[in-house]
Order: structure tokens, then C-alpha cells, then sequence
């Protein structure tokens, strides 16, 4: 057994359970082997890949509240310190039933990578909570909201570990977080991103992750000699990142054929109008099923099957594992040429090599989706220098970034004699400069 895969096994043994996570781990250092061999003498010694999946810091905790009919609710909160070897920890606070500690480590485990291939310096964490916001008042997710930062204020700080939002965790409840450490600790700093533009938010923020999932596919089509421009394109889900890649493709030239959430999904042959989703998503909070009376000629079905519309390009952009082998078959059926992921890790490991297999240029989330923290990052800088740059200025650094990225991606897949693998490309340069900087400051 070499030593990528004792590592694997010991991350099954110890962490029972948490299918996710040791997906997420298996996932990585498999793509790294050719580094890991070239090296295995001076890692071994130093246990780095050990180091490397064993998380700083893991912290859970109880979050009390009251409901509007004067009902105590308790969940779960959790906040899991990964890896701060290139900066503070960085990643978002999820908000949904599904949330758990193998969840939460998956996260955290990819954004350590994600986050150092934007080149900017931060490290990776990942928090949440097993409460759902869905059909909550307002008021409701405010004492939510207060009673979990009560608790997790005393693990971050602006210069530690900087939380932003994720799935369920939008402008809303970042307001009210940031409110709550602010209240506890006395303090005005950049602890949180994603914040509104009139307490110290970034402009660009966010639309960044939908934003920057299209520059970077556009710039991957680029390398090919294609564009997106006159392209079909089929995206699933209907929250921010979704939203803003529909938005963004549509600038682009492409058209959107449907959205979806986790009742069912549309499908517009027209091109999804963004106007209609962000009202019933943004304004009204319901569910999908209500776009056909905004137009005519959709059709709304329940359920999965979001995947049998036949298109150009997919950008999964809901949740981990929603594109399985048998989804992957029908997308290269319908003769999808690039899947790039606007979520964490939606596409599972058998779908993933066989779209690679048969020919689809394939971008895996924590290279296709990391607009998001990247200007999350800048958002940081502002805070710092107490600045607020423009939207346009943000938006030019983003598809920087993200352009970038795709060719330091490109490149270490290439080195390694992988060229057009960027899944095995992501992996190698975002572990690079980990490593490096693991090894630089010694065991700790």
C-alpha cells in the first residue's frame, strides 16, 4: 500500500461515517500521487498528508432559540479550522437540515484547496448548522442567528477565521451575525464577508461565484478555439450562485434552459427569464413551481431530471453529489461538451471519470467555483484598509483571478502529463503551495 492510500484508509478508520469527507479526501490524494511519489521520503518523515487531512481545529456547540409561538428549538452549530498554513481560516457557514460534522469536514477539507488556488492568502475552514431558514420569520432568524454567533464569536476575529455565507446564509443572516459579534466583541472589522455594501461589503460579492463559474468556463472554451457565446447551457438550482451564473451566461451570450430546487425544476425553452427567479427566489421565497405563471411556454416538473435536457454546457450549481453516473451517461448522450461546477463537489466520483472518459471538459468546484472566496478575500482587503472599491473594479479582478487560475490549473495538469485533466490539475496546484508553506513553518 503506497502512501496516499494508508492515509485514505486511516482518514476511513477514524472518521466512520462521514461518506463525504472521505470522498473529498480520496478525491484529492489520488490526484496528487505523482507528487506525493516524487516526495514520499520527506512527507512520510513529516507526516504532511497526515497533517494535511486532520483538521487544526473542530469546534461544535448547542444553538438555543425561540420560535415565534414562544416554542425553544436547539440545534447543532459547528465550525471546523482546517488548514491556516497560507492565511486565516476562509469559508462559508452553512444553513440546512443536511448539515453535519462529515459535511461540514468536506467543506472545510475542499475549501483548503479552493482557496489556494485563487493565490490569495487564505486558508481553508468551513462552518453551519443543522437549522433551516425555509418558511422561518424573520425575527425567528435573527434569534438564530444571535444565539449562533454567541458561541462562535469566540473562535474568530478578522485576522483568524472569516466566515461568509453558503447555502441558506445570504444577506439576511450575515447581517444579523455580523450585528451579534459586533455587539459581543465590541469591535467593527471585516469578521464576515458578503456584507451589505452599507456596513463594509464588497461590491461584486454577490454575484462573484455565479460570475466568476462563467469566466472561467468561458476561458477553458477559449483555449479550445469555442465560446460560449450561442451556446446552450443547462444550470440546476436557484440560490445565489445559480442565479448569477444564469445572469452572467446570458451577458455571455449563451442561453439558460432551466433552474431548479429541491422540489422539482424548470425548463424554459425560451431562456429562463432571471427577472421572474429572482423575484419568486429573492423577493417572495418560494418555490419553483410558481415560475410557469410567469411564463407560459415553461414546464415545471417535480422531482429530479434536470439532467435529461439536452445542452451545450452544464454548470451544476445546488448541492454535493446531485450528478450521478447515471445523469453522466445522459449528458454525454446529449452531447454535453464541459460540466463545470458552480457547487461543492456536486458531481460524484463515477460520474466525474466518466464524463473525463468520454471526452467532456470537466471543471471541478474548487478551481470553477472559486470566485466566490476569491473576492470574499478582496472584500477582506477592503475592510482592512477601510476602502470600498467599485463594482467594476472588483469584477475586473475577479475574471482576472479566475483566468489565472484556469491556466495555473491547465498548467500543473500538463507538467504532470495530464494535459485536460482539471480535476487532477486543481488538485496538484492548490496542494503545491500548501505543502510548501506546511513544510516552511514546521510541525505545528
Amino acid at each position: 500500500m503506497n502512501y496516499t492510500d494508508e492515509v485514505i484508509a486511516r482518514v476511513k478508520r477514524e472518521n466512520p461515517d462521514e461518506p463525504e469527507f472521505h470522498q473529498a479526501v480520496h478525491e484529492v490524494l489520488d490526484s496528487i500521487c505523482a507528487v506525493v511519489e516524487a516526495n514520499e521520503k520527506l512527507y512520510r518523515r513529516e507526516a504532511l498528508l497526515e497533517r494535511l487531512v486532520t483538521p487544526e481545529r473542530q469546534i461544535r456547540f448547542r444553538v438555543p432559540w425561540i420560535d415565534d409561538h414562544g416554542q425553544v428549538h436547539v440545534n447543532t452549530g459547528y465550525r471546523v479550522q482546517f488548514n491556516s498554513a497560507i492565511g486565516p481560516y476562509k469559508g462559508g457557514l452553512r444553513l440546512h437540515p443536511s448539515v453535519n460534522s462529515g459535511i461540514i469536514k468536506f467543506l472545510g477539507f475542499e475549501q483548503i484547496f479552493k482557496n489556494s488556488l485563487t493565490g490569495l492568502p487564505i486558508g481553508g475552514g468551513k462552518g453551519g448548522a443543522d437549522f433551516d431558514p425555509k418558511g422561518k420569520s424573520d425575527r425567528e432568524v435573527m434569534l438564530f442567528c444571535q444565539s449562533f454567533m454567541t458561541e462562535l464569536c469566540k473562535y474568530i476575529s478578522a485576522d483568524t477565521d472569516v466566515p461568509a455565507g453558503d447555502i441558506g446564509t445570504g444577506a439576511r443572516e450575515i447581517g444579523y451575525l455580523f450585528g451579534q459579534y459586533k455587539r459581543i466583541r465590541g469591535v467593527f472589522e471585516g469578521v464576515l464577508t458578503g456584507k451589505g455594501l452599507s456596513y463594509g461589503g464588497s461590491p461584486g460579492r454577490t454575484e462573484a461565484t455565479g460570475y466568476g463559474l462563467l469566466y472561467i468556463t468561458e476561458e477553458m472554451l477559449r483555449c479550445r478555439g469555442e465560446h460560449l457565446e450561442g451556446r446552450t447551457v443547462v444550470v440546476s438550482g436557484s440560490g445565489n450562485v445559480a442565479l448569477y451564473a444564469i445572469e452572467k451566461a446570458h451577458q455571455l451570450g449563451a442561453k439558460v434552459l432551466t433552474a431548479s430546487d429541491s422540489d422539482g425544476w424548470v425548463y424554459d425553452p425560451a431562456g429562463i427569464d432571471l427577472t421572474a427567479l429572482k423575484d419568486i427566489k429573492e423577493v417572495k421565497r418560494a418555490r419553483l413551481r410558481e415560475y410557469p405563471s410567469y411564463r407560459s411556454d415553461a414546464e415545471y416538473h417535480e422531482g429530479r431530471g434536470v439532467w435529461s435536457v439536452k445542452a451545450d454546457i452544464v454548470l451544476p450549481c445546488a448541492t454535493q453529489n446531485e450528478l450521478n453516473l447515471v445523469d453522466a451517461k445522459q449528458l454525454v448522450s446529449n452531447r454535453v461538451i464541459a460540466v463545470a461546477e458552480g457547487a461543492n463537489m456536486p458531481t460524484t466520483e463515477e460520474a466525474t471519470h466518466y464524463l473525463q472518459q468520454h471526452g467532456v471538459s470537466f471543471l471541478p468546484g474548487k478551481a470553477a467555483n472559486a470566485g466566490g472566496v476569491a473576492t470574499s478575500a478582496l472584500e477582506m482587503s477592503q475592510n482592512s484598509g477601510r476602502l470600498s472599491w467599485s463594482f467594476e473594479r472588483v469584477d475586473e479582478k475577479l475574471k482576472g483571478i479566475m483566468s489565472e487560475l484556469f491556466h495555473s490549473v491547465d498548467s500543473a495538469a500538463q507538467r504532470y502529463g495530464h494535459a485536460g485533466n482539471y480535476v487532477i490539475g486543481a488538485n496538484i496546484a492548490g496542494f503545491e503551495k500548501i505543502a510548501g508553506a506546511m513544510l516552511a513553518q514546521g510541525i505545528i
